[in-house]
């Protein structure tokens, strides 16, 4: 059997804001799927999707509590993800830059989530068999 390819996203668009990051997580899954390793640089609002302290909301609008709106937390798709990455037997990284971390003040990631910089973005892209940088615009 071959190694697994790796491949490398870079991803800017914040959590909860738009389709992008819906279509991004679909993305890395099917990834995972088809055994890539994988490997995410999270850079301006996208460094907030691993924020450990997300937390469920109900939806006043629609009469619905916490449980019974049961909103999506980015912080559990990305997690989601790691597990799934362990059960197929390759990688998954996530890091997200840290400049834009203290801009935003979401220091504080879930378990397997680290911190760096752009010099990070350029090993995963030099490594990579391919680089997909989904921007905002």
């Amino acid at each position: 059997m071959s190694e697994p390819k790796t491949l490398a996203f870079a991803f800017m668009e914040p959590p909860f804001e738009s389709e992008r990051t819906v279509s991004f997580f679909r993305l890395l899954d099917a990834a995972l799927e088809r055994r890539a390793n994988v490997r995410v640089f999270a850079y301006e609002g996208a460094v907030a999707l691993a924020f450990s302290r997300q937390s469920p909301h109900g939806n006043a609008v629609h009469g619905r509590n916490t449980e019974e709106e049961d909103h999506p937390l980015t912080k559990n798709w990305i997690a989601a993800l790691q597990t799934k990455a362990l059960q197929k037997g390759v990688s998954f990284e996530w890091i997200n830059c840290g400049l834009c971390v203290d801009e935003r003040g979401v220091n504080e990631v879930i378990e397997g989530c680290g911190r760096g910089g752009p010099p990070d973005l350029w090993r995963y892209a030099e490594s990579a068999f391919n680089t997909l940088t989904i921007g905002t615009r």
